[in-house]
């Protein structure tokens, strides 16, 4: 089995009560905010490592990082093996900036894409756009009724009803 699936099978599949699950989510989003301070403090050097050294300098568990690897793969500017990785798969957190703010309102992770170190990354006003691009992102919007009077959409210049609206 590998590092993911052990990981996905803890957090998500493991039978605990909803007080155990709650713990065990404080305590990752946690680690997961330490993590991302320390990472957000120094954006522009690349942190590289194996996965187990990465868990080492961040004072986590190896699954832990598997789980803060999983998370962060889609924001990456090259994403991880994640799928097959080891404890010693070279591992990069290159990640980039937008992609990452982006992500983290798509999570709803407010404890993340609201830490202060966010202001010296990007203006406040591409924060704004990036959130509402997001938020828009999974707003669905029903199309337009065409009455039979309405010009038809095919550009003919005639009305509906007489184009493309025949029966």
């Amino acid at each position: 089995m590998s590092l993911l699936s052990d990981w996905r099978s803890y957090a998500y599949e493991t039978e605990k009560s909803p007080k155990e699950n709650q713990v065990f989510w404080a305590n990752y989003f946690a680690i997961e905010q330490g993590i991302y301070e320390k990472l957000l403090a120094d954006p522009d050097t690349v942190v590289k490592g194996t996965v187990k050294e990465l868990a080492e300098k961040y004072g986590c568990k190896l699954q832990i990082m598997v789980g803060f690897l999983d998370g962060i793969n889609d924001s990456l500017k090259t994403p991880n093996p994640i799928e097959d990785m080891t404890e010693d798969t070279e591992v990069s957190l290159d990640f980039d900036k937008e992609k990452l703010y982006y992500n983290m309102v798509g999570a709803k992770a407010d404890w993340l894409y609201n830490l202060p170190a966010w202001n010296d990354l990007l203006t406040e006003e591409r924060r704004k756009e990036l959130y509402k691009e997001q938020k828009n992102s999974g707003t669905v919007r029903a199309a337009k009724k065409i009455f039979p009077n309405d010009p038809c959409p095919c550009g003919s210049g005639k009305k509906y009803k007489h184009c493309c609206g025949r029966k």
